[in-house]
């Protein structure tokens, strides 16, 4: 069936009609900020304390923009007889923007913490060279990273959180036990009224 002469031209003036009753809303940029999402991938930021040096992220990477340099520190040993350890120390972690496609795998990939999304967007250079941004101004931006969402109340307890309750719990009730030796003058495993190193009935 041949289409009706004319309804091309009907349905284009159908959606400027509709167009045109809209109210038109203007952003006030530079003046007024946008208000992002929470989840906004603007920039990517560097917390170095964390970072270890392990290469994962580069190595991830698929448009291999991110470069770092690194050096071997011999760490004397933490007891008398130990043996003296090497580490990685940080020399440059730099990531070239202008390659970056925002895709937030070496976000995701990285097992210490070291890389964060932030919100920030204006970045923009004169000089393609510019955008690549070394650890200083990427520590920078980490000042900008967004607190994480709260934890749905539902939600199971995180690993890391119900084992340092455990050693905490451990250790409070050890330090009320040791209280309690002190202040009745037994010794662990005893009842009050035993000798010492006696233990209960058996």
């Amino acid at each position: 069936m041949s289409p009706i002469p004319g309804s091309g031209l009907a349905k284009g003036l159908a959606v400027t009609l509709r167009t045109m009753t809209k109210k038109h809303v203007t952003a006030q940029y530079p003046d007024v900020l946008p208000e992002l999402p929470p989840r906004s991938r603007g920039v990517i930021g560097l917390f170095e304390e964390n970072c270890t040096v392990c290469m994962l992220c580069a190595r991830e990477c698929p448009d291999w923009c991110i470069y770092i340099d690194s050096h071997k520190e011999t760490v004397p040993a933490a007891t008398p007889g130990g043996r003296e350890r090497s580490r990685n120390v940080l020399d440059r972690f730099a990531i070239d923007f202008s390659l970056c496609m925002y895709c937030g795998i070496c976000i995701e990939v990285c097992p210490f913490d070291a890389l964060f999304w932030s919100p920030e967007f204006e970045y923009a250079e004169t000089d393609i060279h510019e955008l690549t941004h070394e650890r200083d101004k990427l520590r920078e931006w980490m000042w900008t990273v967004p607190a994480p969402p709260a934890l749905d109340p539902g939600a199971e307890e995180p690993k890391e959180i119900a084992a340092a309750r455990k050693a905490a719990e451990k250790l409070a009730a050890a330090e009320e036990a040791a209280a309690v030796q002190a202040h009745t003058g037994t010794e662990p495993g005893t009842e009050p009224g035993a000798e010492p190193g006696q233990g209960g009935p058996a």
